[in-house]
C-alpha cells in the first residue's frame, strides 16, 4: 500500500465522476459500489462500523447519493408498491430477495378493462421537497436520481410469462401500459430535476434486454416498444444537464448502437462474460461514444475467485476499458452475500492504489 501513501486526492467524488463523464482527466478512476444488504452488513462487521458511508470513506468509494421522494399518497398494503404489486421476501439460502406475490393486471384483456377498474399511481403521491435535505452532509458526492425500468414493473403487473406473450399477442395492451408507466417515470425525473436544479449527476434509464447468450427480446420489439419511450426520458435528463446511465444485463451488443443513438451516455454493467460483450471490442467500437461503468465480474470472479484474481481483473479493466479515460470501476451487478470480504477489499484497494491518472 506504499503507493497509496504517496498520492493525494485533488478531487471530490462528485468532481471525479463529472470529470470522467465529461471525458476530462480525473485524479483517479472513480469507484462505485453495488451490493445486497447482506454484503453491507458483512462490511460493517468487518470494519466495526454502524454506517455504510463510513465504509465508503475507508475504501475511497465514490458512491453516489441516491435521492428518493417521500410517499404521501393513499395507504398501501404491507409490501405493496405504487402499482399494487405486493412483494414478499424469499430466502434463497445465501440472500433474501423481494419477489412479486401478485400480478394486479393479469386478469385484464384490454386497455378499456384496465381504465374501468384500475387506479394508476399519480405523481402527486410523492413529495419532492425533501430531496435537498437528503444531500446535506454529502454535498461532495455525485447524485443519482430515481431509476427507470418500466418493463420491469410491467412484468410484475402481468406476470413474467404473460408479459412476454403480450409483446407478440397483445401489442395494444403493451403500448397502453408502457405509455402509462413511461409517463409516470417522466414525471419522476422532471420533479427530481425541479427539486434539485443542476445537482443531479445522472439518472438510470434502462431495461434488462439481454440473456447470457443473446437479446431477451427481438430487436424489432425493442425498437417498437422501448427505444422511442426511453429516448423521451433521456432527452428530459439531458435538458436538465444530467447524464444518462443505461442499465442492461446480459448480451446486448446488438443494440448498443441503438442505445447510443437515443442518448445513452454510460453503459452499465458491462457483463463481459456474456456472448459478444468482450471488453476489448466494446472499447474499440464504442469507447469514443460512451463511458463504461461496472465490469467487475459478479458471476465468477467476485464470489468464487481469489483475491489475486480480483486484483488482476481490476488491472485488466483499467488497461482495457480505462484506456484514455471513460471508465468507472464497479461490480457488474450487486455483490452477493457469498462474496468473500477479502475479494471486496481487493477490488477497492487495488482500484485505489492503481487507479491514479
Amino acid at each position: 500500500m506504499g503507493t497509496q501513501d504517496m498520492r493525494k486526492e485533488t478531487m471530490t467524488p462528485r468532481e471525479r465522476w463529472l470529470a470522467t463523464l465529461h471525458r476530462a482527466k480525473p485524479d483517479r478512476v472513480p469507484m462505485d459500489y453495488w451490493a445486497t444488504p447482506e454484503v453491507d452488513q458483512k462490511l460493517l462487521r468487518h470494519f466495526g462500523r454502524d454506517d455504510i458511508w463510513d465504509v465508503f470513506k475507508l475504501l475511497h468509494i465514490d458512491r453516489p447519493v441516491v435521492v428518493t421522494p417521500s410517499y404521501v399518497g393513499p395507504p398501501r398494503p404491507d409490501g405493496a408498491n405504487d402499482f399494487e404489486v405486493i412483494y414478499r421476501k424469499v430466502d434463497y439460502g445465501d440472500g433474501v430477495y423481494d419477489e412479486a406475490a401478485n400480478c394486479p393486471l393479469a386478469r385484464y384483456k384490454s386497455p378499456a378493462e384496465v381504465e374501468e377498474d384500475y387506479v394508476w399511481p399519480q405523481p402527486d403521491w410523492y413529495d419532492y421537497s425533501s430531496l435537498p435535505a437528503q444531500l446535506v452532509g454529502k454535498e461532495e458526492y455525485p447524485v443519482e436520481g430515481p431509476w427507470s425500468e418500466p418493463f420491469y414493473i410491467y412484468k410484475d403487473l402481468r406476470g413474467m410469462e404473460q408479459s412476454f406473450l403480450d409483446l407478440a399477442e397483445n401489442p395494444e395492451f403493451v403500448h397502453y401500459c408502457l405509455d402509462k408507466l413511461f409517463s409516470y417515470e417522466y414525471q419522476r425525473i422532471l420533479r427530481t430535476l425541479e427539486a434539485l436544479p443542476g445537482r443531479v449527476t445522472y439518472f438510470m434509464i434502462g431495461e434488462d434486454f439481454g440473456t447470457q447468450g443473446d437479446l431477451m427480446y427481438s430487436r424489432q420489439h425493442i425498437r417498437e416498444y422501448f427505444l422511442p419511450r426511453m429516448q423521451r426520458l433521456m432527452r428530459l435528463v439531458h435538458e436538465g444537464e444530467a447524464f444518462v446511465v443505461t442499465h442492461s444485463d446480459g448480451a446486448i451488443r446488438k443494440i448498443i448502437p441503438d442505445l447510443i443513438d437515443i442518448g445513452m451516455d454510460v453503459l452499465n454493467p458491462v457483463q463481459w462474460r456474456c456472448k459478444g460483450m468482450e471488453r476489448e471490442a466494446l472499447k474499440r467500437d464504442f469507447g469514443n461514444k460512451i463511458i463504461f461503468h461496472g465490469a467487475m465480474d459478479n458471476q465468477q470472479t467476485m464470489p468464487f475467485g481469489r483475491a489475486a484474481d480480483v486484483r488482476q481483473q481490476v488491472l485488466e479493466n483499467f488497461r482495457v476499458l480505462g484506456a484514455g479515460g471513460g471508465y468507472i470501476l464497479a461490480p457488474c451487478h450487486n455483490l452477493q452475500a457469498i462474496t468473500p470480504v477479502e475479494n471486496i477489499l481487493a477490488l477497492y484497494e487495488t482500484g485505489y492504489v492503481e487507479g491514479w491518472q
